[in-house]
């Protein structure tokens, strides 16, 4: 397919959030690889826009690998597969001495040389400006015109304790179609025990609410209301209680105190028959459950049901349906692309979502043509923790400039 083509018909999209905690403590072997991948999805599907939003940039260990941060993102603009992306922007929240400020989030926006149209918008002057060259900024996000960051207010944290969680919202035009990126991170389970014990668990009710405010704060009057894609990772996680209860239906439950505070240290789920076999082990950072493949067979989609997070915003956000397994929590070892460690039950963390408005600007795929797909990236090899996951479409557009206030396929719902 022509670039030229493309661009009449709808120019090709690709977003992709991407949680690289794991990069940056094994730079050597991992980021080799994870690059390699993510060039390989930008050469079969030949966007001419790329949205790549990372989380836990710099890794767990952020002071000592922040360097690493500007090597990866070096290699990924001068790569081979991003030479025709002739204008980009990234942006890098490395400031992880305000504690108050940080979220380790990082966007990356890449245009093809035959995206003539594109605009960025500035939410300090209320326009949209046209976008040239490639600029890299990671000093005073804050005070950068050209996207808006946000960290969740500190009584929304567990415990009021900060961590890297919020998120940055960016806003572009291409042709008459405007529409707003938003980079999440929300919190993830601390511990299963704790997550075991209530369906939904209280983890869930943290996300829940943090999600809500993202969504009243990128809704509200400040901006025109445009359509939205949001995606990072929303650290959804199955129902536990459930979850267990269906993979232990038939064992039973042997609980382990601690000796000093006597409070729940360890579940045993065992067959009450067949030598009493351990199904089970449930610590606060272990899920070693005794038969992984269910979460890959079918790609976990069995488990599918489990996964509730988003129907209390089902008016709000919509998804592509699921085909591939859950996101995380992959091994970490170089040798290993498919095996899940057992430190908590693997789920579907990493998501791309949307508005009812913004649904309505994918071209919707004509006879058999794979022109939407909604998938993983680097199913068989190591990509860290966190398998990416993108979406790729084709963006219904008109004709036309943008103008404020008058986009037309962006009606919102």
């Amino acid at each position: 397919m022509m670039a030229g083509k493309l661009t009449a018909q709808g120019a090709g999209i690709l977003l992709v959030t991407a949680n690289v905690g794991s990069l940056f403590e094994d730079p050597e072997n991992l980021q080799k690889t994870w690059l390699r991948e993510f060039c390989q999805t930008v050469q079969t599907h030949r966007p001419l826009f790329v949205a790549l939003h990372c989380q836990e940039v710099g890794g767990k260990n952020y002071e000592a690998s922040m360097t690493h941060v500007d090597s990866f993102i070096k290699e990924l603009l001068s790569s081979d597969a991003m030479k025709d992306f002739s204008r980009a922007r990234v942006y890098l929240d490395k400031n992880y001495k305000s504690q108050e400020q940080f979220t380790a989030l990082g966007c990356c926006y890449f245009i093809h040389e035959s995206l003539k149209n594109i605009q960025q918008f500035d939410f300090k002057a209320k326009k949209f400006r046209k976008v040239f060259g490639k600029e890299v900024c990671s000093d005073a996000l804050l005070s950068a015109a050209t996207l808006e960051k946000e960290k969740f207010p500190q009584d929304y944290f567990p415990e009021s304790k900060w961590s890297r969680k919020g998120f940055i919202r960016t806003r572009w035009a291409l042709a008459d179609c405007a529409f707003d990126l938003v980079n999440i991170h929300l919190f993830h389970d601390a511990s299963n025990l704790v997550a075991w014990e209530k369906s939904p668990s209280v983890y869930s009710g943290t996300r829940q609410k943090a999600l809500g405010f993202v969504l009243d704060r990128i809704t509200d009057q400040r901006f025109e209301r445009l359509p939205y894609f949001i995606f990072g990772d929303f650290n959804f996680r199955l129902d536990s209680k459930q979850v267990i209860e269906s993979l232990c239906s038939t064992a039973s439950v042997q609980t382990v105190r601690s000796a000093d505070t006597n409070e729940v240290d360890k579940l045993i789920f065992r067959e009450s028959d067949n030598d009493r076999k351990v199904v089970l082990q449930l610590e606060k950072k272990l899920f070693n459950y005794i038969n992984q493949d269910v979460f890959r067979e079918n790609n976990g989609t069995l488990l599918l049901e489990f996964d509730r997070e988003l129907s209390v915003f089902k008016e709000r956000l919509h998804e592509l349906d699921i085909s591939f397994p859950p996101s995380y929590p992959y091994s970490e070892d170089s040798s290993q692309g498919k095996q899940y460690m057992n430190t908590r039950c693997p789920a579907w963390c990493d998501r791309i979502l949307m508005s009812a408005s913004a649904k309505d600007l994918l071209v919707k795929p004509e006879n058999e043509e794979k022109s939407i797909t909604y998938d993983n990236i680097g199913p068989n090899v190591c990509m860290g923790d966190h398998k990416p996951v993108y979406l790729y479409f084709r963006l219904s557009t008109g004709a036309g400039k943008p103008h404020a206030n008058k986009h037309k396929c962006c009606v919102v719902q």
